[in-house]
């Protein structure tokens, strides 16, 4: 599967039903010795549910026993805070974050987006994206947009910060722009990592939470994305990374307060929900 932009993540539309496949499962999982870290989804892994109904989508991962989801992009509740609070009330579910571009944390429009993400209850502004990342110069002012945009939040309990794919881990003279823009960024800047597009880009996740300790406040469990891998690395428990391994190191050195499933194929003709069902149940069964 080719890696997905920034760009189709905010506007995935679609349609599919939410069948019998959304049953419970536990809320929050447990390592042996460790501090539980509860579990959100990205709400991108059943993007085709979310385009055709928000609310429909919201009941599914309830079901299905998230705690709480990672947003991109609102559908139907767009500019609508208060109303998708009271869904999310009703579900029972909290909100881990959300997924929007770096225009978002500039000049006025922070002050929308944090009034916006207050009200539903969002800590955490993530971007899933930018071209100026990893340009020579561009990246520099790009870090410092993330500085500034957290001197903001940090007072009200907020923070920003930035969710890699592969690309970031190009790199300048000795350094990756991901090392580069952890240097560049305060300690209260999130490095969102993807682990399965770090380990798509053959490098160790556990390595990176390392090298920048209590810095992944949020993390993506995405099953490993390498090309050529269909059919057997679709699922969470099923492809090549450890993920027992990994969620220790997110309770012991990441600082993680949620671990965020995200679901990019649906292989066997299988619906967006029963493959994210399926992910989640293999976690699950790895840390149990």
């Amino acid at each position: 599967m080719l890696q997905h932009t920034p760009f189709s993540r905010r506007q995935f539309i679609g349609s599919v039903a939410v069948g019998a496949a959304a049953l419970a499962l536990p809320r929050q999982l447990l390592a042996a010795g460790g501090k539980p870290i509860p579990i959100a989804v990205q709400l991108y892994s059943i993007r085709d549910v979310v385009g055709k109904d928000m609310d429909a989508a919201l009941e599914a991962v309830a079901t299905m026993g998230f705690e709480g989801v990672e947003f991109a992009g609102y559908a139907k509740y767009s500019g609508k805070a208060k109303e998708l609070r009271a869904k999310l009330d009703s579900l029972g579910l909290k909100v881990a974050g959300t997924h929007i571009g770096t225009n978002t944390l500039r000049g006025d429009a922070l002050k929308s987006t944090i009034e916006f993400h207050q009200t539903i209850g969002c800590k955490f502004l993530i971007v899933p994206g930018d071209g100026d990342f990893t340009h020579p110069e561009k990246s520099k002012a790009l870090a410092e947009t993330f500085n500034k945009a957290t001197e903001i939040l940090k007072p009200l309990g907020m923070a920003t910060g930035y969710h890699n794919h592969t690309g970031e881990f190009k790199k300048e003279g000795d350094k990756t722009y991901w090392e580069l823009f952890a240097e560049r960024t305060s300690q209260d800047v999130v490095l969102q990592q993807d682990c399965g597009w770090t380990a798509a880009a053959g490098l160790d996740p556990i390595a990176m939470m390392k090298k920048y300790p209590g810095r992944y406040k949020t993390t993506h469990f995405k099953p490993n994305v390498n090309k050529g891998d269909a059919g057997k690395k679709d699922f969470l428990g099923q492809d090549s990374v450890d993920w027992k391994a990994v969620y220790t190191a997110c309770q012991e050195i990441g600082g993680t307060e949620w671990v965020i499933i995200e679901q990019e194929r649906y292989p066997d003709g299988k619906s967006p929900v029963e493959c994210t069902k399926i992910s989640l149940d293999g976690f699950k069964k790895l840390i149990a």
